[in-house]
Formats: C-alpha cells, structure tokens, sequence
C-alpha cells in the first residue's frame, strides 16, 4: 500500500505542476493550482515514512485515506461544474475544472484500492489467527 500511495503522490504532484505550468503558458498561473501538488507531496511523505517505519505502516496509510477523503470533499465542486459543462454551461475557469475532476477521480481511485488492500490485510491477519484443525 505504501507503494500505491508514492505511485498517487507522483501522479497528484504531475497534475499540480501540469495544471500550474499550463496556466503560465496562458499567462494566467495561479498557486492554487499546485494544491494537487501539495496533496501529492504529503502523500509521498506519508509513502516513504511507511515505507521505511514498518510499525507505523498501518497508522500512515490511514492517514493517506484521510487526506484523501478530505481532497474528495474539497475538489467534488469541480465534478459538479464538470457536469454542468458537459451540459453546455461553459466554466468560468475550464482548466481548474479539468485539473480538479482529475484529482477527485484519482483520489477516488485512491481510497477505493486501498480501501481493498486494508480487507484484504484483515482477511490475512484472521486466517493466520485461526487455529489450524488437523
């Protein structure tokens, strides 16, 4: 899961500093549009001390989940101004509703795999827990 989440940060930090770049070819780059980059950069943090601190593996990837919970909760407008382009009512800011869609999907993406990987560790700890009968 550690993995995972440093392949995200990379992909979060790529968004960030694709959706800032973009915008100052347009002469119009603004900071907030690296806030997929700092999301990324926390999950990187969060990717390498969980990498390399077993023992709080487990307490770090939750973390990640929460973040991720909160950057859903936070770029879920830009899905709905997303619809409402689709729709025909044309953004004021169409790249910032681009970049932030992307970053809901990938987060979304996010919780729903590691979301998995927590059952799927649960799973394992409770058959090597149970008594073997033979």
């Amino acid at each position: 899961m550690a993995w995972l989440t440093l392949l995200f940060s990379l992909l979060l930090i790529a968004l960030g500093v694709g959706g800032y770049s973009y915008g100052a070819s347009r002469g119009s780059a603004s900071v907030t549009a690296l806030i997929p980059a700092f999301f990324g950069a926390a999950f990187a943090l969060l990717a390498v001390f969980a990498i390399f601190k077993s023992k709080l593996r487990k307490h770090l990837m939750h973390g990640a989940v929460l973040l991720s919970v909160l950057g859903i909760a936070g770029t879920a407008s830009g899905v709905l101004k997303l619809l409402q382009w689709v729709g025909g009512e044309s953004p004021v800011r169409p790249a910032a509703v681009v970049v932030q869609s992307m970053m809901f999907g990938l987060l979304v993406l996010y919780v729903v795999l590691a979301v998995r990987s927590f059952l799927n560790a649960r799973r394992a700890r409770q058959l090597e827990a149970k008594p073997s009968v033979g």
